[in-house]
């Protein structure tokens, strides 16, 4: 009965050696799936920061174009005024002179 008893012992240990080294099998593969997902997020977030700051750069671009062309526009404006003002200064004074010569 003492040798079965021992073997019972043996066998409970082998058993408990068998889940102890499960165990830690399953942890290891746990912690690597954990690290693995942990740089999938790094990776993405990473992407996602990149995507949102090329967005940002080429918005404030944009806008920075487009201020340029509405200060370049109203120049233009500004000048095309002045120059139609002198042009309806010159036909006033033509239809005056030609009215003039023609009394």
């Amino acid at each position: 009965m003492n040798d079965e008893r021992i073997q019972q012992v043996l066998d409970i240990e082998k058993e408990a050696r068998q889940i102890h080294d499960n165990a830690i099998k399953e942890s290891e593969q746990l912690l690597l799936l954990a690290e693995q997902e942990a740089e999938s997020i790094i990776e993405n977030a990473k992407t996602e920061a990149q995507r949102e700051a090329r967005s940002l750069v080429t918005g404030a671009q944009a806008r920075e174009e487009s201020t340029r062309i509405r200060a370049e526009a109203e120049e233009k404006n500004a000048h095309a005024q002045k120059m139609a003002a002198g042009n309806f200064e010159h036909a006033v004074r033509f239809v005056l002179e030609q009215t003039a010569a023609k009394e």
